[in-house]
């Protein structure tokens, strides 16, 4: 056999193509990547842990002992005096819609771009999308807003200092109350995840959002008040406050019970977006 003869027979043999497995761990980088590759990700990351920040550096930097009530015990949502915590996390509520909407905008995002079909096409199985997405924002957003939350409890601590209500971090529940309200920014994320899943449309998930966090809790006011004091206190905006509340109202869920009973709308959600994407086209 010539020189000439084996290179043409060698040409004809078909190159071999490396197969690469879909994995979870690997759906998963692949989400990571993609997560830090988008500009409204940081931006939307920045804008949350600003309001966070300087929301709760400014309500305590304010505060007026004759500005507020002395009813009822202390704490968000309590409508009693504030403590050196409530006022900390007095940016939650801001934070929390700008979280959601960055977990709207990374699942809801590829809808509206078309980009949902090449990922779906890689990841046929569908599920391990959905999965990957939650698991990559949901602790992204808990730990840096749990770090945002300690800041501002910090800086809140110059503002009150020689005031009554002022506390320090070792106080009785103090690094419980900024850890929750870390693990709660961190649920409405993946929350945000799941609307945008489940909705396929990121004006319509960011109104859904809107409207369960705070606008369904006030228009509940308007049953009758035994049927309101009974169901108030699940409603999802309501059970999230509860989990970083430093004090427990006598109208509201405990810290381990409003977590246990957010997280069960938000598992509730996702299963629901579970459900649409095995079923349904993209």
């Amino acid at each position: 056999m010539t020189a000439d003869t084996l290179s043409d027979a060698l040409s004809a043999v078909p190159a071999r193509t490396t197969v690469h497995k879909v994995t979870g761990r690997r759906v998963l980088r692949s989400e990571w990547a993609k997560f830090w590759s988008l500009r409204s990700s940081w931006i939307t990351l920045g804008v949350a842990l600003v309001l966070l920040v300087a929301f709760g550096a400014i309500a305590s930097a304010t505060y007026s002992p004759d500005a507020v009530g002395t009813d009822g015990p202390p704490g968000p949502g309590s409508g009693g005096t504030s403590d050196a915590v409530s006022l900390a996390l007095t940016g939650v509520t801001f934070a929390s819609l700008a979280v959601g909407v960055l977990g709207v905008l990374l699942a809801a995002g590829e809808y509206s771009t078309g980009m949902i079909r090449s990922t779906l096409a890689a990841v046929p199985r569908r599920l391990p999308v959905l999965w990957a997405k939650s698991a990559v924002i949901g602790p992204v957003a808990l730990v840096l807003t749990g770090v945002a939350a300690l800041a501002a409890f910090q800086l809140g601590t110059l503002g009150l200092d020689g005031e009554k209500i002022a506390l320090s971090i070792g106080d009785d529940g103090v690094l419980r109350s900024l850890a929750g309200a870390g693990v709660y920014l961190g649920l409405v994320a993946v929350f945000g995840v799941a609307l945008g899943m489940l909705l396929r449309s990121s004006a319509g998930a960011i109104a859904a959002l809107v409207g369960i966090l705070l606008i369904l809790p006030g228009l509940a006011s308007l049953l009758p008040d035994s049927l309101y004091d009974s169901i108030n206190p699940y409603f999802p905006g309501n059970a999230g406050s509860a989990v970083y509340a430093l004090h427990q109202s006598s109208d509201a869920l405990s810290p381990g019970a409003g977590l246990a009973v957010f997280a069960g709308w938000v598992a509730l959600t996702l299963a629901g977006a579970a459900y649409r994407l095995v079923r349904s086209d993209a």
